[in-house]
């Protein structure tokens, strides 16, 4: 199995033994960083999993740490700090990046999300990486740089918060464009269920976000929240009258879309 989108570190916080349940599973995962400790981390865990399920590091600013009244000064260090990842070839993907608009002191920090943004999308442009978006009541900002982010190896939307007719509208505009799906489509969101069901299969990714989107009375999400979530999706996409049902045929063309997404990465 694979999951796009995750934090190993948070989790092992969670959940010691973390690390040998993924093993135990053969999960192959893209680790989300959002500061140099944890890239490091995972950066061990990459290196101990040798020829078996590999740990993919990814790293960037996420969205919601910018503050209002900041400059884009303060976040050089860890925009410095990915070039260098980029340049030593030691960085699989930039992210979690992106626009999140959620709540009033986000939206105080818009301007420099935008410009910490843009900064990333250009590191991820310049050395060829895909780049792994968190994008919340933003979706326009998405759009407003198109003729950025279709030049991209690929787009990989983390818990894809869009709907069916922007995601058509991404790939339309010739974004390549991943949309990725974890336990909200087990907890009745209408319109990722309705994405996740429709999207053409070569376009689906699954992922947990362990720990931080739990299955209602969990307090985090595991490794073992991905078979629910890939039977989840399979039904979906069954009732749907789409092809690949069945779990394990769905599980396969996942599996294909995470190499290809994430392709040139050690996998």
């Amino acid at each position: 199995m694979t999951d796009a989108h995750c934090h190993p570190r948070a989790l092992a916080e969670f959940l010691p033994g973390a690390e040998e349940e993924r093993r135990s599973l053969g999960i192959s995962c893209a680790a989300s960083s959002a500061t140099r400790e944890e890239f490091l981390y995972h950066e061990e865990l990459a290196r101990g999993a040798g020829q078996g399920a590999p740990v993919l590091p990814c790293f960037a600013v996420h969205p919601q740490m910018p503050g209002a009244g900041e400059r884009l000064a303060v976040y050089q260090g860890p925009i410095d700090f990915a070039e260098t990842l980029a340049r030593e070839k030691r960085l699989a993907a930039v992210g979690e990046a992106g626009f999140d608009l959620y709540t009033p002191a986000f939206r105080a920090a818009e301007a420099l999300q935008d410009a910490v943004f843009d900064a990333q999308a250009d590191l991820a442009l310049r050395h060829g990486l895909p780049l792994v978006i968190h994008v919340r009541r933003a979706m326009h900002k998405v759009f407003a740089r198109s003729a950025v982010l279709r030049k991209l190896p690929a787009l990989i939307f983390h818990s894809w918060p869009g709907t069916l007719g922007e995601g058509e509208a991404l790939l339309r505009r010739g974004i390549n464009a991943y949309f990725s799906f974890g336990t909200v489509i087990l907890l009745n969101h209408k319109e990722a269920r309705r994405c996740c069901a429709l999207f053409p299969a070569a376009r689906l990714l699954c992922e947990t976000d362990a720990p931080y989107q739990s299955l209602r009375g969990r307090e985090f999400s595991r490794w073992t929240d991905l078979p629910l979530i890939l039977r989840g999706m399979a039904a979906l996409r069954g009732e749907a009258g789409k092809t690949a049902a069945e779990p394990g045929e769905l599980e396969k063309t996942i599996d294909r879309n995470f190499r290809e997404a994430f392709r040139g990465n050690r996998i």
